[in-house]
């Protein structure tokens, strides 16, 4: 039963969204500016636009950005060999997010924006879709749209849930409003223990500890194999490949720097050996790392200058590769002799480093991994990672490693042994969702 302070809060947070309406819609649209993506079908944002309606009751999942994408394809595949005949609903916050969703759709499914948390939208949502199932993937709590969702009597879940202990002092200081949007959630599927004790306090009454779905990620092996080649092209130039992954804004003035003193304390002949690899985490930044790269005097070879397979010699030369595609991370890895984490050298909670493990790519992390806190200490427990207090102490690691041969098979060796001992996440929840989809009304 909500207390009068959550009916306020909820109101109060519906009404201010409504009138931030029009400043989210010109956001939108400048993100356009880079992503053309976020331009298309924008008043599905708000509650309009819909296509026609599928025919039967859809498994709708919500999959915000391009790491959530992919966790899900996992649990899609699992739940489409189980329930073959469902269609699915499919929707984004995020134009990589709903580029990368491209590939899960198959004929009679949909694919959408999710809507701006206003009473209306939401309503309008679920209205004209009639999911028989809503799974919102990690750590999606919109308090209309599970208000509006309680309301519909529609069972909600929250896959591959995560809650750091950072993100539930926040919560607690918003429970009036996040309190009652757990409380709507039929069921939380938690990555971790620790996890599951966090989201219970939260609010949420029913958890299971299912596991992590980023384990099930497997590397595409052509693009692996791609990026192996790319690897033995530049040993035969006599280079090697260090990738930082996922960069944030200000991590890679931080890494560049870090990366340049470093050098700079080498023999000439060693340094001019190296290439560091970075690769931004959002795509509209591309433009911005790659002039930041050479302004710092650096030479540089950007991915994008070149669609082929095999590397041109434009890139075997250069000092700093920027890798300004996207779907190409097993590239990146694979040409690599060792990754640094992303997110993780600034307070941001680190990305995900269990797909440069699956794709025997060790990885130095920085100090901030709260994102995947318990991923990150199994991987360093098992010796497939190493974690440092900052940049330059990151190279420092880097080259203690690329010098010795033999700790570096051992962590790549370590690195494929973790991924397969962490598997059947997805098998797993799968199970727990079944009598949710077998029990719901199948037509409108």
């Amino acid at each position: 039963m909500s207390t009068w302070r959550e009916w306020a809060a909820r109101s109060a947070w519906g009404v201010a969204l409504a009138l931030l309406s029009p400043v989210y819609a010109l956001k939108l649209w400048w993100r356009g500016r880079a992503e053309p993506g976020y331009r298309q079908a924008m008043l599905q944002r708000f509650g309009w636009g819909y296509p026609a309606a599928l025919p039967q009751r859809p498994l709708w999942v919500h999959a915000v950005s391009l790491g959530e994408t992919k966790a899900a394809a996992a649990l899609i595949d699992a739940l489409r060999q189980q329930h073959p005949g469902v269609p699915l609903l499919l929707t984004h916050g995020t134009a990589t997010g709903r580029e990368a969703g491209l590939s899960l759709l198959k004929s009679g499914d949909a694919q959408t924006w999710l809507p701006w948390d206003t009473p209306g939208a939401t309503r309008r949502f679920l209205r004209h879709w009639q999911p028989r199932l809503g799974v919102l993937m990690e750590t999606e709590i919109w308090p209309s749209l599970l208000h509006a969702a309680a309301q519909a009597q529609l069972h909600m879940v929250l896959a591959n849930a995560r809650l750091s202990e950072r993100s539930a002092r926040k919560g607690q200081r918003l429970a009036a409003l996040l309190r009652p949007a757990a409380r709507a959630l039929t069921l939380a599927l938690a990555q971790t223990q620790d996890d599951a004790r966090r989201l219970r306090e939260a609010g949420v009454a029913q958890v299971v500890v299912a596991g992590n779905l980023k384990y099930e990620l497997k590397p595409d092996p052509a693009e692996l194999a791609l990026g192996a080649q790319w690897q033995a092209q530049w040993a035969l130039a006599n280079r090697v490949v260090v990738v930082a992954a996922n960069t944030r804004e200000g991590e890679e003035a931080l890494l560049l720097a870090a990366w340049q003193a470093w050098l700079a304390r080498l023999p000439e002949a060693q340094a001019a050996r190296l290439v560091l690899a970075l690769v931004p985490r959002h795509p509209q930044r591309f433009e911005e790392v790659a002039a930041f790269v050479r302004a710092q005097g650096f030479s540089v070879w950007r991915r994008s200058q070149w669609q082929g397979g095999a590397l041109p010699q434009q890139a075997l030369q250069a000092e700093v590769v920027v890798g300004d595609s996207l779907g190409e991370m097993a590239r990146y890895y694979g040409m690599a002799q060792l990754a640094v984490l992303g997110g993780s050298f600034a307070p941001l909670g680190g990305h995900n480093l269990i797909e440069s493990l699956a794709c025997a790519c060790p990885i130095v992390l920085g100090p901030s991994t709260f994102n995947f806190a318990e991923a990150a200490e199994l991987a360093l427990a098992a010796g497939a990672a190493w974690q440092v207090a900052d940049a330059p102490t990151a190279m420092e690691q880097v080259g203690r490693v690329l010098d010795d041969a033999a700790l570096r098979q051992h962590a790549q060796a370590a690195a494929v042994a973790f991924t397969a001992q962490h598997t059947g996440a997805a098998a797993r929840m799968a199970q727990q969702l079944a009598p949710y989809l077998i029990n719901a009304p199948t037509t409108r």
